[in-house]
């Protein structure tokens, strides 16, 4: 957890996550974070983040612009460096760099705001390549895999495409498709919808419901409120790079504690 104060406020119990649909989690933190600290320059983004995330668990970051929310997202299987402090993903210490750090970061599904989907490969394409190539999967597995998984986020009709044939939306529900297939044991989701029409933000969201009732371990970094409210275990509440705090859903939305926190509120429930 997040220092002494933030460990004693109010936490999802076991019958809460039961009653979400998923069983209760197990004690053994999957993530990790301990005294983590990041500077851009003369900007402290994270400001010794102390974290720990369950397997099964659904934590949803939300905060102002510039709080830290993504940088935390993407420190977390190193696509942003971090200073000092540890993370660690089920128990190992993250590496530097190299072909250990391949592997580990194949256990994080990371989706982000943009697909990046390759443009010149077909949708079945682009969700068998890790697979292939990382993986070393057989062909035959492979699009086997890959067509269960798009069938599960509702786009195996689509299999044949090229990414510009697909809605937003869709392309979006692809990217979550390729980043299960390296069948990763927590799944990152920073801003998913934010670069969606808002026709097709649901789609996408409907997608992260589902895995969150199936049982992934999700930290999702997001705006929608409505998703905080229906999916997480968690909500954990940023301000200048700072878990400020952190409760149930229902606790942070209805009683949240901090003043920070009902400002952020007061300002995005009443608009």
């Amino acid at each position: 957890m997040t220092r002494d104060a933030q460990h004693s406020e109010s936490m999802p119990t076991a019958s809460s996550s039961a009653a979400a649909g998923r069983s209760p989690h197990a004690t053994q933190p999957l993530v990790l974070l301990k005294d983590v600290n990041k500077h851009f320059g003369p900007l402290h983004v994270l400001q010794n983040i102390n974290l720990e995330v369950t397997k099964g668990e659904v934590v949803v970051v939300i905060g102002p612009s510039g709080s830290g929310k993504s940088t935390l997202c993407r420190a977390i299987n190193r696509l942003e460096t971090i200073d000092d402090g540890d993370i660690l993903i089920d128990g190992r210490k993250l590496p530097a760099e190299g072909k250990e750090l391949a592997n580990l970061r194949a256990d994080v599904g990371m989706v982000f705001q943009s697909f990046n989907l390759f443009a010149h490969k077909s949708i079945l394409e682009n969700v068998t390549l890790g697979p292939l190539k990382v993986k070393k999967m057989k062909n035959g597995e492979a699009k086997e895999l890959a067509m269960s998984l798009l069938k599960r986020v509702g786009v195996a009709n689509q299999a044949d495409k090229l990414p510009a044939q697909l809605s937003g939306g869709q392309q979006q529900r692809v990217a979550i498709a390729r980043a299960l297939a390296m069948k990763p044991k927590v799944m990152l989701f920073d801003e998913p919808t934010s670069a969606l029409d808002p026709e097709m933000i649901n789609e996408v969201l409907d997608t992260m419901v589902q895995l969150a009732k199936e049982g992934m371990t999700m930290i999702v970094v997001t705006h929608e409120m409505g998703f905080a409210r229906k999916a997480a275990d968690r909500v954990i509440f940023m301000a200048d790079g700072q878990i400020v705090e952190q409760a149930a859903p229902e606790e942070f939305f209805t009683n949240p504690k901090s003043d920070r926190a009902k400002d952020f509120l007061g300002k995005i429930l009443n608009h």
